[in-house]
């Protein structure tokens, strides 16, 4: 695994982007979305969602990790 941030592509409401997001944070957001039966995409998009626009999709995606492994879901 890398521990340095690489770009990954995701579709958010119709639209490409990307984040930067390390392979331990990409990995775990891949299983919580597996384990809600959603898609990457779609759960990107209701953290997207969610978000203030103080920060960025990339930390809002780790902060969302982070909560989910402190809440041991």
């Amino acid at each position: 695994m890398s521990e340095r941030p690489q770009k990954r592509s995701l579709t958010l409401k119709g639209h490409r982007t990307s984040v930067s997001l390390e392979d331990a944070f990409w990995a775990e957001f891949q299983r919580i979305a597996a384990a809600r039966g959603q898609s990457v995409n779609d759960l990107a998009a209701e953290v997207d969602a969610a978000r203030g626009l103080s920060s960025g999709l990339a930390s809002a995606i780790r902060i969302f990790v982070l909560e989910e492994i402190k809440a041991g879901r």
